[in-house]
């Protein structure tokens, strides 16, 4: 198969897909709640207390997303396979002249472009900051570039189990659920639990797959080449994983 016609069946996939969301309206609450949220986070004095900062920057509003993206991103992935598998309609995809790792690209393409819509709808927030003060661009670009590939890990992860159940409700929760044990690690609290019975090298390394630190460390602007790297790895692995569940479901 060449490199040309792997491409075309892969943006099948994707048009395919990205159509799908837009023609229902679950794909416009989703975008109305995270805006909603994100603002509420950044703004309420509660919350974020964005001017009672007194700084102009975006940090409250990246602050917040691991936990926004634990329950919204969840709710996207949770349809990517469950639904193909409930409905009878993956049998159709498997007989298409498409490769499984065309579809699995594609599905995830398609689901990770619907987030980065959202995402990129919060401009108005950071054109506020830029009326209000004069912040640091390259960390708010950093934030956001974070934060995208936040996403795609936890889309990357939700996709993954999906394949497992034809169950929505319980992709959801499953996704949730591995979602926050990977948000957790960062916590000094697990991580000083983790190093009271864990062999050091064994607490480094669950220490080093936490998402919430690799996160945070871009969002302040860093964009040390190992944290991209850990994303793009955990992307690239997780969807290997999601092929060969689905190359499992062909086999059946």
């Amino acid at each position: 198969m060449s490199a040309a016609s792997s491409m075309q069946g892969t943006l099948a996939v994707f048009r395919r897909e990205i159509v799908g969301y837009f023609a229902t309206p679950v794909a416009y609450v989703f975008i109305a709640v995270f805006l909603a949220m994100s603002s509420v986070f950044t703004f309420a004095s509660e919350l974020g207390g964005f001017f009672e900062r007194g700084e102009a920057d975006l940090r409250p509003f990246f602050g917040f997303h691991p936990w926004l993206y634990l329950f919204l991103v969840p709710a996207i992935s949770m349809r990517l396979w469950a639904e193909e598998r409930k409905s009878g309609s993956i049998e159709l995809l498997m007989t298409l002249p498409l490769a499984v790792w065309q579809s699995v690209i594609g599905k995830f393409l398609a689901a990770w472009a619907f987030i980065a819509v959202a995402l990129a709808l919060t401009f108005p927030l950071w054109i506020t900051v830029s009326y209000l003060g004069e912040p640091d661009h390259g960390v708010i670009v950093a934030g956001y570039l974070g934060s995208l590939l936040m996403a795609g890990g936890f889309l990357a992860l939700g996709s993954c189990v999906s394949a497992l159940t034809k169950n929505q409700i319980i992709a959801f929760v499953l996704t949730l659920v591995a979602s926050l044990l990977l948000l957790l690690l960062g916590f000094p609290v697990v991580q000083s639990v983790i190093a009271g019975w864990a062999p050091l090298g064994v607490a480094e390394t669950l220490a080093s797959l936490s998402v919430l630190t690799r996160f945070e460390a871009i969002s302040r602007g860093v964009l040390a080449p190992a944290d991209v790297l850990y994303f793009v790895s955990l992307i690239a692995v997780l969807l290997a994983a999601n092929s060969i569940l689905v190359e499992l479901l062909k086999a059946e």
